[in-house]
């Protein structure tokens, strides 16, 4: 009896690449301090690199195509005033990005639309509740100017940026560090790894715990845990004997894994970065020097390991483009951005293909900058998975994504009166009348409701062409 032994997947033969070293960012002073952050966060305008700076906290913001040697007197953003832990790009508006620190604080900044031609030390706003220091911070996938913080005093809060106020504080749910945490597709779910060997799916606007397993990963050494897209959790952790293991576990259940796998004796943490698209879980260790990938599938052993990108120097971190920051046209499914001691090192995952075609199997549609709901609706209880877009014209997209960035900064100004013309948004908000913000609401309702209304009408019209381009190629065959 013949039985198929190598497994059918298009993703079996990724091939992981390097570029060339004047497309490096070079003399690069990248942070040293011992968080298992990534160190570095990217989006399609800008890769944010933490580094070693005195007298604080800074981090560097570069256009992505600022390759080469970077000045030392290259400006950075650098209003902490302890070292830097994590950073975040928001994912509406890519001009945004938010900063924890040592020093207890999360930050905000608005970067410039070219970059930074001068030290970036006043953000947009400050928000202040966490009474040790802030290890991760995360932006809501589908709601506007929600952002989540956790620090070292064990608490999860999660803030109205356009307000600057602390909406939900979980505070008494972890009883030691929260490793990690991650949203759910849709923003409803978080799902936590602790110190005390929990994984914890968490409602937080109900503030209750959902679902619990104790000792997930038997180690010591820290965990990490993810949301998938069909909401099952993948975890990296250390069994009992300092193996590195990684698992996959149904959230309704979480009594049993679904499958569990051992790796290597490594001590390096494993950072998972995750494609929902695809369903491909990268994982980098720290201090590594390889990237491993596994596609996550119904068929047992359900995580199957797809291949390892190696290179000879190891990882101080990572950062990883959303999908709609790829090449589609050289079939780039990944692209990552390593740390190394003194540089950061684009790394470019392709899937090989002979036809010069957009490959529609390997780019279904995926989670576009536009937000699905307000910060409002959300704390209100609303649910909205991501708005999709395709990424077919790749490029046409760019001029879409300026509107929306527009839109996403009127909306963030959205308690600014122009009598107030101070930086900081909680600040403003206490001199601002009432009926200034009623009218100031009205007005952006208005501007919303426009904006919905052209942007349905630029969707009808991109099917129609569509459909006409479909017409025409019949005809001409």
């Amino acid at each position: 009896m013949s039985r198929r032994v190598v497994r059918q997947s298009k993703f079996r033969h990724v091939f992981g690449q390097a570029v060339r070293n004047d497309q490096c960012y070079d003399d690069i002073r990248v942070s040293r301090v011992t968080w298992d952050s990534s160190f570095c966060a990217v989006n399609p305008k800008f890769v944010a690199i933490i580094i070693d700076a005195s007298g604080g906290g800074a981090f560097l913001v570069l256009p992505l195509n600022k390759t080469g040697r970077i000045d030392k007197a290259y400006p950075t953003v650098c209003g902490h005033t302890g070292p830097v832990l994590d950073i975040d790009w928001c994912p509406h508006n890519d001009h945004v990005i938010a900063s924890g620190s040592e020093d207890c604080t999360v930050m905000v900044w608005q970067i410039p639309e070219n970059g930074l031609d001068a030290a970036l030390s006043e953000p947009v706003v400050v928000l202040e509740g966490h009474s040790k220091r802030v290890g991760i911070v995360s932006w809501h996938p589908t709601a506007r100017n929600v952002l989540l913080s956790a620090g070292c005093d064990n608490q999860v809060v999660i803030w109205n940026v356009g307000t600057g106020e602390a909406m939900i504080s979980l505070d008494d749910m972890h009883p030691d560090v929260i490793f990690s945490v991650s949203w759910s597709r849709n923003g409803n779910l978080l799902c936590t790894a602790c110190k005390d060997k929990k994984v914890r799916i968490i409602d937080p606007r109900k503030k209750k715990i959902v679902a619990e397993k104790d000792k997930a990963h038997e180690g010591a050494r820290p965990m990490r845990a993810i949301f998938l897209a069909d909401g099952n959790i993948f975890t990296t952790g250390f069994s009992r004997m300092s193996e590195r293991q990684l698992a996959l576990w149904k959230s309704d259940n979480l009594n049993e894994p679904i499958c569990v796998q051992e790796m290597d004796t490594s001590n390096g943490v494993l950072l998972p970065f995750y494609d929902p698209d695809t369903n491909i879980v990268y994982l980098c260790g720290k201090g590594d020097s390889s990237i491993r990938y596994f596609e996550i599938t119904d068929e047992a052993p359900f995580v199957h390991y797809l291949n390892t990108f190696s290179t000879k120097e190891p990882q101080r971190g990572m950062g990883y483009m959303p999908k709609r920051g790829l090449d589609v046209n050289k079939c780039e499914i990944a692209r990552f951005y390593k740390l190394h001691e003194r540089k950061c090192e684009p790394i470019i995952m392709t899937v090989p293909r002979k036809s010069d075609l957009f490959q529609d199997d390997l780019y279904p549609d995926t989670a576009g900058p536009d937000p699905t709901l307000e910060a409002e609706e959300w704390f209100a209880g609303k649910n909205g998975g991501p708005i999709l877009i395709s990424l077919k014209h790749g490029y046409v997209s760019t001029k879409n994504r300026d509107l929306k960035v527009v839109k996403t900064n009127i909306l963030e100004s959205k308690p600014v009166t122009k009598a107030d013309n101070i930086p900081t948004i909680p600040t403003i908000q206490k001199h601002a009348s009432p009926q200034s913000t009623v009218k100031m609401e009205d007005k952006l309702e208005e501007v919303l409701r426009e904006f919905k209304s052209l942007r349905d009408r630029v969707i009808l019209q991109d099917r129609r062409i569509a459909r006409l381009e479909e017409q025409v190629a019949k005809v001409a065959m």
